[in-house]
């Protein structure tokens, strides 16, 4: 009995391996290049020339009005420039549906490139031009690049991706957003761009990995599932799942694709407000918006606010400190390939509730590590411990999986509306947190913690009793897992009720057009 188990693991082990075939693998790679990896980038590149950023709003003043700006104007136009680009995200979330509808997903993701090309020639050339509204409108551009990168890339992930990796290729996501924010890290030192002749160079580095996506993603074929259920193209569908597979023999995938196509073929995309009224996605919404605040809300903004007064109480030279904060970058990166490795094996619902809980836990023993810092030598390496916890437990699961949810939780008619509501929620929690997170600091001071502890611990609790386990399910699978909880039959039965009460107000040609496309379908699959 042992024998044929361990038999069986070995076989589905090469049918894993199978999946990641090396065109899915670099189509992944590419798009996350010029998506999640800028946005990481961009949350920490603004950090190293914050201060010759502010001298030119000064220079500009003085020149301008011939009079010195006040500290207080100048902190004033900084925080514009830093919450400015949670702003444009939010622009871009709100239309993504339009795009991704129109263009498709691959075409979204170039044509989001020119966006961050001219973000990056606003903000690199501010400097010579003089003009610190450039950067301000740059940062404000690339917000709305991020937003529909954080929509559009894991949609795309989800579409071309089989069942058994979903998560792994998902998860793509999270790590380029790491590598990202690491980038910024190291080209933000003083010996490289962190330098006031140089720092113009940090912005315009943002447009490179833009033009590799330009040049290398058109040759990747488009989503299988937005061809074969939105454009109805069966041949180009077969093609892009050959390519994508490594394999002639794509009529089961076609069939399985097929099997949603059939139920949807008549409706037509869901609006978000419709999304909304539909009962049988009620708790897959509820989940999602609490997932994506709980992804932004629970706190690790706040720990990169800490690092540095935490690292200076451990005795750690002020010039050694931006090399050391590199470690916690190194942390998020290996944490979200760890994730990508496991989230197959144990599964989105263990390492997200796991990773919300473990959060939990080192925020509590921060914050008493931070009160009684003063009473022994030793006790500020505990925060550094407690640290490099936190950002190593929100990588492993929140970190990530949140956008796999959404492409997981919904059937195609509905997934835009659902990526969109997600990405709003996700922008505001995000321009939330950097206008409450200097008050919540001010009044609790070090207690401010156990704030985001709650958070986290709350988060973990709604999942715990919420989220199905989604791995390796189909995505009826998956409606069928929500259909107890919402109290009525599945999404897909749902929207076949209501395709078929809108066919009674479809005219006869129309009706005969959808007939032979079926015909049409079933022939050619």
């Amino acid at each position: 009995m042992g024998d044929s188990d361990h038999v069986t693991l070995q076989i589905k082990e090469k049918d894993v391996n199978k999946d990641f075939t090396w065109r899915l693998v670099m189509a992944a790679l590419i798009g996350a290049l010029g998506s999640s990896f800028l946005y990481g980038y961009n949350l920490s590149v603004v950090n190293a020339p914050a201060n010759y950023i502010r001298e030119l709003y000064n220079q500009s003043w003085s020149t301008r009005y011939g009079n010195t700006i006040s500290s207080n104007t100048i902190s004033i136009l900084w925080s514009v420039t830093v919450s400015i680009f949670a702003v444009g995200g939010l622009v871009g979330a709100l239309i993504v549906i339009p795009m991704v509808n129109l263009l498709g997903r691959k075409g979204t993701l170039l044509m989001n490139n020119l966006f961050a090309i001219v973000a990056a020639l606003l903000m690199s050339l501010a400097g010579v031009a003089k003009v610190p509204e450039m950067v301000i409108l740059g940062r404000f551009i690339m917000g709305i690049d991020g937003g529909i990168a954080l929509s559009t890339l894991p949609m795309y992930l989800n579409e071309i991706s089989p069942k058994h990796i979903r998560g792994s290729l998902g998860q793509i996501t999270a790590i380029l957003i790491c590598v990202g924010v690491f980038t910024g890290q190291v080209l933000g030192l003083p010996e490289i761009f962190g330098r006031e002749s140089l720092w113009p160079c940090l912005f315009g580095f943002i447009a490179i990995p833009s033009l590799i996506q330009l040049l290398v993603l058109p040759f990747f074929p488009e989503s299988p599932r937005y061809l074969l259920l939105q454009k109805q193209d069966t041949k180009k569908a077969e093609k892009a799942l050959r390519s994508f597979l490594g394999r002639n023999d794509v009529k089961q995938d076609i069939e399985d694709v097929l099997a949603e196509t059939r139920l949807q073929r008549n409706m037509r995309l869901v609006s978000v407000f419709e999304l909304f009224k539909t009962r049988s996605v009620r708790w897959q919404i509820i989940t999602v918006i609490i997932t994506m605040g709980s992804y932004q809300l629970c706190g690790l903004n706040a720990i990169w606010f800490y690092t540095n007064s935490i690292f200076k109480g451990a005795g750690i030279p002020p010039a050694t400190i931006p090399y050391i904060t590199l470690s916690t970058g190194g942390i998020e990166i290996l944490a979200a390939v760890v994730s990508g490795i496991t989230i197959e094996k144990l599964g989105r619902r263990v390492l997200l509730i796991g990773g919300f809980g473990l959060m939990t836990l080192f925020f509590g023993i921060l914050t008493l590590s931070l009160t009684f810092q003063d009473y022994a030598s030793w006790v500020p390496y505990i925060s550094i411990v407690c640290i490099l916890g936190v950002i190593a437990s929100f990588c492993i699961g929140p970190g990530g999986i949140p956008f796999i949810l959404v492409g997981e939780f919904f059937q195609q008619s509905q997934r835009p509306s659902a990526f969109m509501i997600a990405g709003v929620v996700n922008w505001i929690s995000n321009f939330a947190v950097g206008l409450l997170f200097p008050l919540i600091q001010e009044g609790l001071g070090n207690y401010c913690f156990l704030v985001f502890a709650v958070i986290c611990m709350s988060g973990a609790f709604y999942l715990y009793f919420v989220l199905p386990e989604t791995k390796n399910k189909t995505f009826v699978e998956i409606d069928q897992s929500f259909a107890k909880i919402n109290k009525t039959a599945s999404a897909i039965n749902e929207t076949e009720n209501c395709s078929v009460k809108e066919n009674h107000n479809v005219s006869p040609i129309a009706k005969n057009k959808d007939n032979n496309m079926e015909m049409k379908n079933h022939t050619q699959a």
